[in-house]
């Protein structure tokens, strides 16, 4: 019998799956979905395991095969980032993730504003900013997990808690990601839970079921927001307490047609393009893993953004502004238009 510790927590091929519905999580690791993520100074201090790397990731790549390792993990940060300080502090101050990341992979951090040259896998040289953005660096922190084949086994955007990340590297160090999804992959811990919409956190602002969403015939006046959620959710349950409830966040949301749906559910929806499929499928099609995860559509029903993490108070603002203004049009990144932004609001300031 195998005494690996991430088998405790994380999916198996073999038999001994984590049950991520029904299995109860240890309550520090719940506490640890809940952090302040307002602008502040943070001491994040990397992990002295964390790679020192020349940033050729070829070479790196190389490095971590000839280890006998599956491959890299490129860590995309930023300095003061709470997000960040929670992967940091959270998940890898824990024994078994920081005990199994150290014997399937090599950490290759990169700062999304930095100037350090990087030699990606191709040979093409970047700056740590230009490389974050051809990444597509949504949020930080962002993880690209690539192979001994430099292949993308898996890419993890914002934070997500020890019981789910454990599961994503269990996910590629096990090789799973070249027979299936990471969201199939979940499925086989443990049958989706089944249950009324009444189970879900309600809100006055949502849009009242059977949900009629295709703005594909008919283009809408506003751009849709689409809460998927799952019952017995703790990541859900502090989504509508202080995020969905604060002022700021109230005021935004009403600049969009808001839904929300069970993302396990058979019951039939007319999603954004006009197809009509049950939910489950509908989320399927999606490849969502994550509750609860918040879908953006534009007034045509083309999706534009999504959030598939933790979120809080801070970040849930500003992906709204994002959205709301149509950042996603100016050919900026979330990151980089907000950064933009910020500069300009400044400089009226002076």
């Amino acid at each position: 019998m195998t005494h690996d510790p991430i088998i405790k927590y994380a999916v198996s091929a073999i038999g001994l799956l984590f049950s991520l519905w029904a299995v109860a999580v240890p309550a520090d690791e719940l506490d640890a979905l809940v952090f302040d993520d307002n602008p502040k100074l943070r001491d994040i201090r990397h992990p002295p395991w964390f790679k020192t790397s020349f940033l050729d990731l070829k070479d790196d790549l190389e490095e971590a095969v000839t280890a006998g390792k599956r491959g890299i993990m490129i860590y995309f940060g930023q300095e003061n980032c709470a997000y960040c300080e929670a992967l940091i502090e959270v998940n890898f101050g824990q024994p078994d993730i920081a005990e199994y990341t150290q014997r399937n992979f090599d950490v290759i951090e990169i700062d999304i504003w930095g100037s350090r040259e990087i030699t990606d896998l191709n040979g093409d040289t970047y700056s740590e900013h230009a490389y974050s953005v051809k990444r597509k660096t949504t949020f930080t922190p962002t993880i690209l997990f690539v192979d001994g084949k430099q292949q993308l086994a898996m890419r993890l955007r914002g934070y997500h808690p020890p019981y789910r990340f454990r599961a994503a590297l269990e996910f590629v160090a096990g090789g799973h990601y070249e027979n299936e999804t990471f969201r199939a992959y979940l499925e086989r811990a443990d049958p989706p839970p089944k249950f009324e919409i009444g189970d879900l956190n309600n809100q006055d602002f949502f849009l009242p079921p059977p949900h009629m969403l295709d703005r594909s015939r008919i283009r809408a006046q506003r751009p849709l927001l689409v809460f998927f959620e799952q019952r017995d959710c703790h990541a859900c349950d502090i989504l509508h307490t202080d995020p969905v409830a604060d002022p700021k966040v109230q005021s935004l949301l009403r600049r969009f047609d808001v839904a929300q749906v069970d993302m396990w559910s058979e019951d039939p929806i007319i999603t954004p393009d006009g197809s009509r499929i049950p939910i489950v499928e509908w989320s399927r099609k999606l490849g969502l893993f994550y509750a609860p995860t918040l879908m953006f559509f534009d007034e045509t029903g083309r999706e534009v953004f999504r959030v598939a993490s933790v979120i809080h108070v801070y970040r849930l603002g500003r992906v709204l502004e994002y959205v709301a203004e149509r950042g996603y049009e100016t050919g900026l990144t979330y990151l980089q238009w907000h950064g933009r932004r910020r500069f300009q609001q400044t400089s009226r300031l002076d």
